[in-house]
């Protein structure tokens, strides 16, 4: 059983604690551990929510297809993902330690489960990146009172990678807000942001880089 309760932010869970898991002072948040050579994250999905099975193998293998994460089922490990049913999608940032659980609504597409998944690894949302401002304007007026805290910045690794609009964690043009209005403007004209059916370049680069793929005998191109 977990421990203490996490505080659910909308699509994301702020990390309280690390117990067990490899922390690189260097890194967006505390990493899963590598064991003989490969990273290779357990999970369990909750007979609860069986039914989107498929759609959670498929998000997992949109990360293991192009990077040298592995996933697979729990058997006894002391640190592991569990799939759990919730209203709405969310996740810790980073290995946590012990149980760490995935809420995974019914509404959460494959896209939004990998989006979770990104988070569990060890990444903020791309909006919450220090150097932001050249890229992107947030529209405080526009978004709902009480959700504010989504759109903070939040000092991380960028990994000497740039900006990345297209990114699976970047939230969409009009999350949260309270008149229709664009929460998040980019400063680039023509541009759609929020997209959730794909891993951008950069994503794949970001995974690569902080797990250091290119040095592990299961790193793919």
């Amino acid at each position: 059983m977990m421990k203490d309760t996490p505080q659910i932010l909308d699509n994301l869970i702020w990390l309280r604690q690390v117990k067990h898991c490899w922390t690189d002072r260097n890194a967006v948040s505390s990493l899963w551990a590598e064991q003989n050579g490969n990273v290779s994250v357990p999970y369990e999905i909750d007979s609860v929510i069986e039914n989107r099975t498929e759609d959670i193998l498929d998000a997992l293998n949109m990360i293991s297809e192009k990077t040298c994460i592995r996933f697979h089922p729990h058997n006894n490990e002391t640190d592991y993902l569990h799939f759990i049913y919730a209203d709405g999608c969310a996740s810790y940032v980073g290995c946590r330690g012990g149980e760490q659980p995935l809420l995974t609504g019914p509404k959460c597409t494959v896209g939004n489960i990998c989006h979770e998944i990104f988070h569990s690894l060890g990444f903020y949302h791309e909006h919450s990146r220090y150097d932001r401002g050249d890229h992107i304007t947030v529209l405080d007026e526009n978004i709902v009172s009480g959700k504010e805290g989504n759109f903070l910045k939040k000092k991380g690794n960028t990994l000497g990678l740039k900006y990345d609009l297209d990114s699976i964690l970047h939230y969409g043009s009009n999350y949260f807000s309270r008149n229709g209005q664009p929460t998040i403007q980019p400063k680039e004209s023509n541009i759609t942001i929020g997209q959730r059916t794909h891993l951008s370049d950069l994503d794949v680069q970001r995974i690569r880089k902080l797990y250091h793929c290119d040095e592990t005998k299961s790193g793919s191109s």
